[in-house]
């Protein structure tokens, strides 16, 4: 069906499925579809939950197999993320055109062939003039200039303006993309990330908190803060790093553990210039991440952007108390003091200081609390609210 962009029916994983002819065919676009990660779970929940009665299709550049779906492989050139963008894009509108009317087509990617596009990583035009806050002027004329950007902020632009509905997972975004766009407000819907309350829950602490300290050298009765994510200048570690140094007058058994992907010199310089290298232990991203929440006692990040941090309902669900920055969609369900604490000031080390021992004398109870709210956002509601707008969409 797919000339060029799309695979043959080799790399359907079921080609030979029998289904009724009345059966709407429904096409997720996703540039890498994996085990493992936020947007999958998200998909793989749809997915369950439609294909007995649609069938499935995935437009995709790479993807581990999946009973009861089709999937059809999207050119891409791997030569640096602008021609790798563009190719994909490409690509994608020339095997949409390929496909029969009637079909829904739904993307977790930048491109402009769909009909529901779910805006996952939030609004670049918003990125950019955050980063330019704080950036020399030679560095903001940079982001003008890069070809990479400036694609970004044109397929965006055209996106947003021609596809029917926008899924966007907080209402932090839903505002961003109005404000850059101008484009109208009933056609943008929220839905927040969804969690997996089975696997992300306070019980987990009896299971792994002693054996997780243990096999990292930590001791029993540390007060434990953890950071999870990569990019660490994004997440602002640095920031972290240094409220952990005010902090540690007046709370000698701090420990925080970072978990994630990214270079750790200058963090490592830096927590040795402060004196508080021992206090801090690196860890590279795991599959178990379940089990360092429950190793834990809160969760901190003072991201300079995030659409909606899954890792921050995680922590919620997981029955830790969260401190983040207001530049975080998941901040909209955190309610200050309460269930955790959002900054003003994501770079206010002071700040994110006091939160901290203020979240460390109550942490339990705030912990408690975390883990009821985050009861409202299990990834089966979320998925449940998503299916609901394809149907209305499509009539289905």
């Amino acid at each position: 069906m797919f000339k060029h962009s799309c695979s043959s029916n080799k790399h359907h994983t079921e080609s030979d499925i029998i289904r009724p002819s009345i059966m709407r065919k429904i096409y997720f676009i996703k540039k890498k579809f994996a085990q493992y990660g936020g947007a999958e779970l998200y998909m793989n929940t749809l997915i369950n939950e439609l294909k007995n009665d649609h069938e499935i299709h995935i437009l995709s550049n790479r993807w581990i197999s999946t009973p009861g779906v089709l999937f059809h492989k999207i050119f891409q050139l791997k030569l640096g993320s602008f021609i790798s963008n563009l190719s994909f894009i490409m690509s994608c509108r020339k095997a949409v055109r390929s496909i029969r009317s009637g079909a829904c087509i739904i993307s977790f990617e930048r491109t402009d062939c769909q009909d529901i596009y779910r805006a996952g990583e939030g609004c670049h035009a918003e990125w950019l003039s955050i980063r330019g806050e704080n950036a020399s002027l030679l560095k903001k004329l940079s982001f003008h200039l890069n070809p990479l950007h400036m694609h970004m902020l044109l397929i965006e632009k055209r996106l947003f303006e021609s596809t029917p509905v926008i899924i966007a997972n907080s209402q932090m975004v839903k505002n961003q993309i109005i404000r850059h766009y101008s484009i109208q407000s009933e056609k943008i819907h929220v839905i927040y990330n969804g969690v997996d309350l089975a696997r992300f829950n306070p019980a987990n602490k009896k299971l792994w908190r002693t054996k997780i300290r243990d096999q990292y050298g930590i001791n029993h009765d540390a007060r434990v803060a953890l950071l999870v994510g990569s990019e660490f200048k994004r997440k602002g570690l640095a920031t972290i790093i240094k409220a952990l140094s005010s902090a540690k007058s007046y709370c000698s058994n701090l420990h925080l553990l970072v978990l994630g992907k990214g270079d750790k010199k200058e963090y490592s310089k830096l927590a040795n210039a402060l004196g508080i290298s021992s206090m801090i232990t690196f860890i590279e991203p795991q599959k178990e991440i379940e089990r360092f929440y429950a190793a834990s006692d809160i969760f901190i990040l003072p991201t300079l952007y995030d659409p909606f941090s899954n890792a921050t309902l995680e922590a919620m669900a997981s029955g830790l108390p969260v401190i983040t920055s207001k530049n975080n969609g998941a901040a909209e369900i955190i309610a200050n003091g309460i269930n955790g604490f959002i900054l003003d000031n994501m770079y206010d080390k002071n700040e994110l200081s006091d939160k901290l021992l203020l979240c460390l004398s109550n942490h339990e109870t705030m912990g408690a609390k975390a883990g009821e709210k985050a009861k409202e956002y299990s990834i089966q509601q979320a998925a449940a609210k998503f299916i609901e707008i394809i149907r209305k969409l499509n009539d289905i």
